[in-house]
């Protein structure tokens, strides 16, 4: 597996060694020991997955407090376009964000740590994603920022797509008003 650093400190993205044949492809998707030795340390504790259709965008989500999640994100079938935004404050990076396409042909993870929010737009007809976390969901510590936040200047890549938001996320506060309590 290779690990490659995203700018954003404690943001990776991994790229795990694919075994490819005419039979088709086999990957280790996670293998403790080797997560530990790149750095990522806590145990997971909880696994989700998403189905989605083209145009959705979910996020800005993150977790307060005691209850704040790291997850490991990668997506089965499809292809979306995953956000983190960097909510640590003292950080050198606070307030930036970071995205790329993850997609069921390049397998390409993304190690979100604690203090960030996260989120993704769908880019193909539909998208299975998955993610790991090391804390279980807390309905009463989970926040949101909106997505469109024009301070941001997120790019969610939908080019012509028509946008599919929930009410919570579209009506979530901006980046300036968002409660948060991460430190660098």
């Amino acid at each position: 597996m290779k690990i490659v650093q995203t700018g954003l400190p404690g943001l990776l993205v991994i790229e795990p060694r694919v075994f490819e044949d005419d039979r088709g492809y086999f990957f280790e998707s996670y293998q403790h020991k080797r997560y530990i030795e790149a750095g990522i340390v806590k145990p997971f504790i909880q696994d989700n997955e998403s189905k989605s259709v083209a145009g959705v965008v979910r996020g800005l989500h993150y977790q307060l407090g005691d209850a704040a999640q790291a997850k490991l994100v990668r997506v089965i079938q499809g292809k979306v376009f995953d956000v983190a935004v960097d909510l640590r404050t003292g950080s050198p990076t606070f307030r930036k964000w970071f995205g790329l396409e993850l997609d069921e042909n390049n397998k390409k993870q993304l190690y979100v740590p604690r203090g960030f929010a996260h989120g993704f737009s769908v880019l193909s007809e539909t998208a299975i994603f998955t993610y790991k976390c090391d804390n279980v969901y807390n309905k009463e510590s989970e926040r949101s920022i909106n997505p469109f936040d024009t301070s941001l200047g997120i790019d969610w890549k939908l080019g012509g797509l028509a946008q599919i938001i929930s009410d919570k996320d579209v009506n979530a506060p901006m980046f300036a008003e968002a409660e948060m309590n991460f430190n660098f």
